[in-house]
């Protein structure tokens, strides 16, 4: 019989850990989630997430599936060096390893890398003001917001150090100019939430627009809706909003935890 019980009940396989088990559950609904609010972009992108423990591997999405193909067990673990370490005959993207590995080893206190090409990302990366303080939302993370500027296919290794010099130590979202979106988090649901929002402030951005005509709220109020915002912040962000979206995945019969 199909084991029926909720995602988070599932016992691990044997010979792995709880705690990595957990963190390829969590990290396969991201990817369904990415997939479900539309920000995928076919077999292309990535998130991944740290193993706990002192290793220093990270998950990846197996280069070929969809996202509504990741599950917790096809996941590839590998190490800051790209070199796949588990029993798997899955390859692995190069440009996810470029863009996330450096992450990984520069900022530990980062669990989670989200980057995606939707076309709202996209056409506000290629504005030359960025993000405009047009929406409540917009204004959520506004100074963890760095730009970095495209040089091509994230290929080259060399780009690592300036991709890590605009997200600096404090910054936890990136928009790369003429490219897309980028999150980190210390937790999968953190990193989900803030580019969740992120996406959506581009969105609203992109609409707003089409009318020709936009306004800001004064600078004042931008910096209160800031600050606001940034109280909420914390330990526990997404925290919420992502146990409420598994359950929904449940719901659909979704099998990331498998």
């Amino acid at each position: 019989m199909p084991d029926t019980r909720p995602a988070d009940e599932k016992a691990p396989p044997a010979g792995m850990s709880e705690a990595e088990w957990r963190t390829r559950i969590d990290l396969a609904a991201c990817y369904r989630l990415i997939a479900h609010f539309g920000m995928d972009d076919l077999i292309y992108n990535h998130a991944s997430a740290r193993v706990p423990g002192p290793d220093e591997h990270f998950l990846l999405n197996p280069f070929g599936l969809l996202y509504e193909e990741i599950t917790a067990s096809n996941l590839v673990k590998v190490d800051l060096d790209g070199n796949i370490v588990c029993d798997s005959d899955a390859r692995i993207n190069p440009a996810g390893f470029v863009i996330h590995s450096c992450i990984h080893r520069e900022r530990p206190d980062m669990a989670c890398v989200i980057h995606t090409h939707t076309t709202a990302g996209a056409g506000v990366s290629a504005q030359k003001d960025g993000l405009l303080p047009l929406s409540q939302t917009a204004l959520l993370y506004k100074d963890l917001i760095g730009y970095h500027d495209f040089e091509g296919l994230a290929l080259n290794t060399e780009e690592q150090q300036r991709l890590l010099a605009d997200l600096g130590a404090e910054k936890q979202l990136l928009i790369l100019r003429n490219h897309g979106l980028l999150s980190c988090g210390r937790s999968i649901p953190e990193a989900f939430i803030m580019l969740f929002y992120l996406e959506q402030a581009c969105r609203i951005q992109i609409a707003a627009q089409v009318s020709g005509q936009v306004s800001a709220p004064p600078p004042d109020v931008q910096t209160l809706t800031h600050q606001q915002a940034m109280r909420g912040f914390g330990a526990a962000l997404g925290s919420m909003e992502f146990t409420a979206l598994k359950r929904r995945l449940d719901r659909l019969g979704a099998d990331y935890a498998t």
